[in-house]
């Protein structure tokens, strides 16, 4: 078995506007950076059909799902949020990557991946049930982690979510008091940040960790030793799903955590070992932020590589 890559041409399509941070040359940034690194011929590449409706009802209101097919314009862009478009192809880059992140589910589940990444945009974790937010219209990694439990029986998913901003949308999803021995998210982010949440009502199924700026190499991996993997540890999940946003790398503007893509490889590595030890190996990853494009491809490079099992040349240098 292997690592699963998924990235739908149709999430190229979407696009926000000139000068927009979330473009579409963020996931071409990932794709080249896996061309030149000699990653590609390591992984197995598959198509993914769009969500369908079932999936997406999981996590998402009918009535919210109804409103952006009505929004979706036929030229132009139509505002979801101050700071979310779509354009005429962002409904069916939305669909695609959420039906790229249940099919990478269901591969690694039936065991023909070790584990997957999906290189998918629109991000998903600010997305509410009800409401798009933050560049987010579908939350992909809700829809992923709902599949599992839903349509294969799993009893208890994690989500890891190392983005530099707060998985509202997610935390907000699996807030339901149905979830609760179900789900266990953790996650570190900046604070105060976007969106300004977090740091309240925390529990024992939703390890938030905030982080101040500039608080670098040492305090994120103080943090993920000392809460994320003793909570991860004593939770068992039976199956990883990884919100991965690159950007808290010290190169990316928009933020100021000051992370390198060693430390991704390194979160990347303690989780296999989370997986390995709980959940028969089972990770799927998708992309959330990095707005860096060099650092984007490169932090996405260190994470797959490790997903890969370590596979290359010379080990990453801080």
């Amino acid at each position: 078995m292997t690592t699963l890559f998924i990235s739908p041409p149709d999430c190229q399509l979407h696009d926000m506007g000139d000068h927009h941070p979330e473009c579409p040359a963020r996931v071409a940034a990932v794709e080249q950076q896996l061309a030149a690194s000699g990653l590609m011929d390591l992984l197995v590449r598959e198509e993914a059909p769009k969500a369908t409706r079932e999936q997406l009802e999981r996590v998402h209101d009918a009535g919210y799902l109804d409103a952006i097919e009505e929004a979706s314009p036929a030229q132009g862009w139509v505002q979801l949020d101050p700071d979310t478009a779509m354009n005429p192809h962002s409904l069916d880059a939305a669909l695609r990557g959420a039906g790229a992140v249940v099919h990478a589910t269901d591969a690694v589940i039936a065991g023909r991946a070790r584990n997957a990444f999906c290189n998918v945009r629109p991000p998903g974790h600010h997305a509410l049930r009800d409401r798009a937010m933050g560049f987010c219209i579908l939350n992909n990694v809700a829809v992923a982690a709902a599949h599992a439990l839903e349509q294969h029986g799993l009893q208890r998913v994690a989500i890891i979510d190392f983005d530099v901003h707060h998985g509202n949308g997610t935390e907000a999803i699996f807030a339901d008091a149905k979830y609760d021995d179900r789900v266990m998210m953790v996650s570190t982010f900046q604070h105060p940040f976007y969106p300004y949440s977090g740091t309240e009502g925390r529990s024992a199924s939703m390890v938030n960790i905030p982080l101040p700026a500039r608080s670098g190499s040492q305090a994120f991996r103080a943090a993920v030793e000392a809460h994320w993997l003793p909570a991860l540890d004593n939770f068992r999940p039976q199956m990883l799903f990884i919100s991965a946003g690159f950007d808290a790398h010290r190169e990316d503007q928009l933020a100021m955590l000051e992370l390198t893509e060693v430390d991704y490889a390194w979160v990347t590595e303690k989780l296999i070992a989370v997986a390995a030890k709980h959940a028969s190996g089972r990770i799927v990853s998708m992309l959330e932020g990095g707005y860096a494009l060099g650092a984007l491809g490169r932090s996405a490079e260190a994470h797959i590589r490790s997903l890969l099992g370590g596979v290359g040349v010379a080990p990453l240098r801080k």
